[in-house]
């Protein structure tokens, strides 16, 4: 639906263009409907607008009610509720991870999490953790993605001590790009240990 509704975002574009309207216009927030509801097109590219600004109208709804939906069947894991008490993992993130990793009991332990979902930044870390390799574009891209995302949620947004700590120790000397992904494999480790234990989001004092 996403999709669908993108294509017709951007019919909307190839009319304006079209009529030589070089106005930015964004179909799918409101300033831009307002915009395109008032704008005057000579017959039948009115009609064609309208229709289009109609498909979009009844997409955007469906796509509310999917979203509440699945935020209410999210919501009513135990493991998804596990999974959100991290900062920065949206319900979207937790249900995409879990699907993602199935039963985590066919894990051996976090290392294998890790070689599945091929997270593997060069960072080297003090004490036994050593990450190696680079990023595959094996296992699961979306999860990859996610959690990438989530790190940057958690570290420069939802401020969370524990992984903020991490990823300013390393970004001190590594590139970001690799700090924040290597932060994201420090998210994917406590999510195995929190899906294995049953527990929530309890991160060690950073000042220990």
């Amino acid at each position: 639906m996403v999709e669908n509704r993108t294509k017709y975002a951007n019919k909307i574009h190839g009319l304006l263009s079209y009529h030589g309207i070089t106005k930015d216009v964004e179909p799918l927030n409101v300033e831009g409907r307002e915009f395109l509801q008032e704008l005057s097109l000579p017959a039948p590219w009115d009609t064609l607008l309208e229709s289009y600004l109609e498909i979009i109208e009844t997409l955007s709804e469906e796509i509310r009610e999917l979203d509440a939906e699945i935020e209410t069947y999210a919501g009513s894991l135990k493991e998804n509720q596990l999974l959100m008490t991290i900062p920065g993992v949206s319900y979207y993130t937790a249900l995409t991870i879990y699907a993602e990793l199935g039963e985590i009991d066919r894990f051996d332990g976090d290392k294998e999490v890790v070689s599945y979902v091929k997270l593997n930044p060069v960072i080297r870390e003090s004490g036994d953790s050593r990450i190696e390799g680079s990023i595959s574009k094996r296992g699961s891209s979306r999860v990859r993605w996610l959690l990438v995302q989530a790190a940057h949620t958690a570290v420069h947004a939802s401020n969370d001590e524990y992984l903020t700590r991490f990823y300013e120790r390393l970004a001190s000397r590594k590139n970001s790009q690799k700090t924040i992904v290597a932060t994201a494999w420090k998210m994917l480790v406590s999510i195995y240990h929190m899906l294995d234990r049953g527990e929530v989001y309890d991160p060690p004092d950073v000042s220990a």
